[in-house]
């Protein structure tokens, strides 16, 4: 049986983002999991800000469809995300709002939210842990019909989080960050 495979996407590019390391330990706790884990760049996929009349005269960009197809080739998705202005940053929510809008054929527009389940997680300094964004984002993914695991990750004070190999170093953080990585890879067997 082909082992299952899961995508991650830090809602972040900055150079050292905690979310983009947050994101380097969830793959390393996928690969121990036995688990095929893609990390990608939304750097890699730049996108023009959402606008309907852009999508009328131009269509949907071809790195909107190449993102689209990365994820439909994965059974999960892990997002991480930082928290901007108590809500998701700009970079996340364009990708999101041009992939939703691609409808191939044989296929419902945003299908590939409908498909398989999204794992949420944020990391931050404050004593929130990006809960806030957490919640943007949840309510976003929920509004494409896409399924997101209930667990979730708010890591707290993520500027003192991390060791010297960028793996997290606190028991609580280590055990939530784990049990989101079961009930992502739980969800993503049912629903294959």
């Amino acid at each position: 049986m082909a082992a299952l495979k899961i995508l991650i996407i830090p809602g972040s590019a900055r150079a050292g983002s905690r979310n983009v390391k947050l994101a380097a330990a969830a793959a390393h706790r996928f690969a121990q999991a036995d688990v095929d884990v893609t990390r990608i760049s939304l750097g890699d996929f730049p996108l023009p800000i959402y606008d309907a009349d852009l999508q009328q005269a131009s269509g949907i960009p071809k790195n909107a469809l190449n993102l689209k197809r990365m994820i439909s080739t994965h059974q999960g998705v892990l997002l991480v995300t930082p928290e901007y202005n108590a809500s998701i940053p700009p970079l996340l929510k364009n990708a999101i709002d041009w992939v939703s809008r691609i409808q191939e054929p044989q296929e419902r527009r945003g299908e590939v939210f409908r498909t398989r389940p999204f794992a949420i997680a944020a990391a931050s300094e404050g004593r929130l842990g990006g809960s806030r964004a957490l919640a943007a984002l949840r309510l976003v993914l929920t509004a494409c019909h896409a399924t997101v695991i209930p667990n979730q990750l708010a890591l707290s004070f993520a500027d003192q989080a991390y060791d010297e190999t960028d793996r997290l170093k606190q028991p609580q953080d280590i055990d939530a960050l784990d049990a989101l990585v079961r009930q992502l890879i739980a969800f993503a067997q049912q629903m294959k």
